[in-house]
């Protein structure tokens, strides 16, 4: 399927990493104005301290108040299980609008049932402000950007397309790195491998920005790729790999991997947009689900 893709718009990136959790958050600015995004911001979490703190995301405020730019979007590329977001941090903060994939809900649904979510919990995504469809085209300022539904690692994945710059979440790696796992509640590999084509089949050009790196081989952290470079390179799709053999090698990998540090608390957190779960006396509260992942 062709997109109404401007390669030629080039909005200016920002990163910033976390060293904690491997996550690279973006503030993406209009070329053409100083309307901004933020793409899959970091709440800090001591987790044996239970804990949390704004460092980073203060970071990511601060450069934008520097810059005198505008919040038009918060945007999560997906319910990450590796941090908790800061989406309502900043946008108290900052403003914008908060938003997410359609599919968000099947998430929702899936997880209320891990974390024994009561009838109070909405499973319709209404805590966040936008729900992106795939193929719908929204706005940074003057530049239109594209929502691209890109599910397999989970429902609600979705890349980002903003001029020449796509921004895809944990559906890719750098290509030394490979793909993301897929075995997760909802996750499929063959999914994955279909989504992984969709985001190959931009213009080769198109800049690639991913959510986390993990430095390989012991080599720097990187974060930005090309279309072209994921295509000649990626130790997993690179080179016209198979969908059948990427679904062995990926279900064969993870069956060996362990749950992410912060799964539990990350979920809980992020399918409500980032707002912490509380008790029934209204205190913020967690829970630990035993034998559920």
């Amino acid at each position: 399927m062709s997109y109404a893709i401007d390669i030629q718009v080039q909005p200016e990136v920002k990163p910033f990493f976390d060293p904690q959790t491997h996550t690279f958050s973006y503030v993406v600015k209009d070329p053409f104005s100083k309307a901004c995004a933020v793409i899959d911001s970091v709440l800090d979490l001591d987790y044996a301290a239970g804990r949390t703190a704004t460092h980073h995301a203060d970071t990511i405020a601060t450069y934008i108040e520097q810059q005198q730019l505008s919040v038009d979007w918060i945007i999560e590329t997906h319910v990450h299980a590796d941090h908790l977001s800061a989406a309502p941090y900043l946008k108290a903060r900052l403003g914008g609008k908060t938003g997410i994939g359609h599919r968000i809900t099947q998430v929702q649904h899936t997880f209320a049932d891990v974390f024994n979510e009561d009838e109070y919990f909405a499973r319709d995504g209404r805590q966040f402000d936008h729900l992106f469809a795939d193929g719908e085209t929204y706005y940074v300022g003057d530049m239109a950007c594209l929502a691209l539904s890109t599910p397999g690692h989970t429902p609600a994945c979705m890349a980002h397309v903003m001029g020449n710059a796509a921004f895809v979440g944990d559906t890719l790696f750098m290509p030394d790195a490979g793909s993301a796992r897929a075995d997760f509640p909802g996750g499929d590999a063959g999914e994955l491998y279909d989504s992984i084509q969709k985001i190959l089949d931009l213009p080769d050009e198109m800049r690639l920005f991913m959510c986390h790196d993990y430095a390989p081989g012991d080599r720097d952290f990187c974060y930005e790729t090309t279309v072209a470079e994921e295509k000649r390179s990626n130790i997993h799709v690179g080179q016209g790999q198979t969908r059948a053999s990427f679904i062995a090698m990926r279900e064969a990998r993870d069956a060996t991997l362990g749950m992410p540090q912060l799964i539990l608390p990350a979920l809980q957190v992020n399918m409500r947009a980032g707002a912490m779960p509380t008790d029934a006396s209204g205190r913020t509260m967690l829970k630990i689900p035993l034998n559920r992942l």
